[in-house]
């Protein structure tokens, strides 16, 4: 911009322009030594894939005052194996885990009720039993999420309320 006569700074005499650096990067390639190439790959202890995959442990601290356990199960263990089931929900769907997720997962295990069945009471407490300690039973909590149904994973959790109490083996996989 130019300064007036007036001015007690005097203007620049020279005309400051761009000039590009001397030396120039090579371009950015996928040449990472563990890059995945193609498909996520598929297998045991893999998991299910998906984004922000953590926030499931914030969903699950809002919840946790609505888990309702009996007196030999830990409401750490249903929360756990149920996060797993809500990730894997989440990963078919290709987002990120919502609280209709870890409800889902809560609702067809009996959690969210109090009137859950006997029989799924003594199933639940079998296959959810240690299953906050990750680094011991990660494999238990895999298999846990395996085990439901791809059927059952589409649900709404309207739907899955509608069928508990008399499904809960169907929607299980039990």
């Amino acid at each position: 911009m130019a300064a007036p006569q007036y001015s007690r700074y005097p203007s620049l005499d020279t005309t400051r322009v761009y000039g590009s650096p001397q030396h120039v990067p090579e371009p950015w390639s996928t040449n990472r030594p563990a890059e995945i190439t193609g498909r996520q790959p598929i297998g045991e202890r893999l998991g299910y894939q998906g984004p922000n995959q953590g926030y499931v442990l914030t969903l699950a601290s809002y919840l946790r005052p609505k888990v309702v356990v009996t007196k030999n199960e830990h409401v750490e263990d249903a929360l756990r194996g149920c996060t797993f089931i809500a990730l894997r929900r989440a990963s078919l769907f290709s987002r990120a885990p919502v609280v209709h997720d870890l409800t889902l997962a809560l609702t067809i295990w009996g959690f969210m009720d109090s009137a859950a069945p006997a029989d799924l009471i003594a199933t639940r407490a079998e296959l959810f039993s240690g299953l906050d300690n990750t680094l011991h039973h990660y494999a238990q909590g895999r298999a846990l999420a395996d085990s439901i149904p791809e059927s059952t994973l589409r649900l709404s959790v309207q739907q899955a309320v509608a069928q508990m109490p008399e499904s809960w083996r169907l929607l299980t996989g039990a």
